[in-house]
């Protein structure tokens, strides 16, 4: 593959600029522009948030994003064009944003905000405030995000247990569960944070059996996919007061419909899927272009290629 051009397509302004995505790329030798319904063809790659039909007449194109669930990828390998994603780069702000919600239910921190925005001056009951420090947490999927969670609630003082495909030990893990005993994992855990893919494996992965599985003062943790949680089910739970909360990122339907149940719970922190989000983003995302510019020259695999 000859690259000729680099387009960042509007899309990527749903996260990022594409004026800064193009600055973080202006030292390359190869012309990088911005641009809406490209006319795309041979040497050309592109730089999207999703897909988008005309981007089968690229030779390469990068998602802005580590889940490329929405993607084709069989028609991507019947075009020839290669397609990459941007997973690899999200450790630090998802890990952050679980430690915050972590934090925040512990601490109490979203008690006293809603309190705040009614001027209110009030004091959560003896037995509500608790500290992390010893508490367990299972992360289901330890890939970048999950070892994310993990190092920073290692950090906090946690017993971090997770659960892994391969069951293989990851550094700051003390326990790795294979899939198989999912219902055990969460059994003990006083915070579940899910980091998954969503694949046919994780579709509906928490449900009703696993919200029974868990604690009534264990907390739902959830910056993968929405749909790798039966929401239904977790509503259900959270009404029977069968968990604690939540903290969710992401959810089946996006934005969360307005008439959605859990808008509405006090033990509930709800975030438009931005865990990922901070205002480097533009150049983690440049760092990963450049270096599959290089790898193309020196005739190497790409890296993060998924098709």
């Amino acid at each position: 593959m000859e690259l000729s051009r680099i387009v960042v397509h509007d899309s990527v302004d749903l996260v990022f600029p594409p004026a800064a995505l193009c600055d973080g790329l202006s030292d390359l030798d190869v012309p990088v522009e911005p641009g809406g319904d490209p006319d795309l063809g041979d040497g050309d790659a592109v730089v999207a948030f999703g897909p988008h039909p005309s981007f089968l007449d690229a030779d390469w194109v990068h998602c802005i994003r580590a889940g490329f669930d929405e993607f084709d990828l069989d028609a991507y390998e019947s075009a020839g064009v290669a397609l990459t994603n941007s997973t690899g780069i999200h450790d630090a702000s998802v890990g952050e944003t679980v430690a915050g919600m972590m934090l925040a239910f512990a601490r109490r921190l979203h008690v006293y905000r809603d309190a705040q925005d009614e001027r209110e001056w009030t004091s959560e009951p003896y037995e509500a405030p608790f500290t992390l420090e010893g508490e367990r947490v299972c992360v289901v999927g330890l890939g970048t995000l999950g070892r994310g969670i993990a190092a920073r609630a290692s950090a906090l003082g946690m017993d971090v247990v997770g659960v892994r495909r391969s069951g293989d030990p990851v550094p700051g893990v003390r326990e790795v569960f294979t899939p198989d005993r999912l219902r055990e994992a969460v059994s003990g855990a006083r915070f579940v944070a899910l980091a998954t893919p969503l694949n046919d494996a994780t579709e509906g992965l928490l449900g009703a059996a696993e919200f029974d599985a868990m604690r009534e003062d264990a907390y739902l943790l959830n910056v993968s996919r929405g749909s790798v949680v039966d929401e239904a089910a977790l509503i259900g739970a959270l009404d029977a007061g069968d968990v604690a909360g939540a903290g969710l990122d992401v959810f089946e339907t996006e934005p969360l419909p307005e008439d959605s149940p859990l808008w509405g719970f006090e033990e509930v922190i709800v975030t438009p899927h931005s865990a990922a989000m901070t205002n480097a983003y533009h150049r983690d995302v440049a760092g990963l272009v450049r270096e599959n510019v290089d790898r193309l020259r020196e005739g190497r695999e790409m890296t993060n290629r998924v098709a």
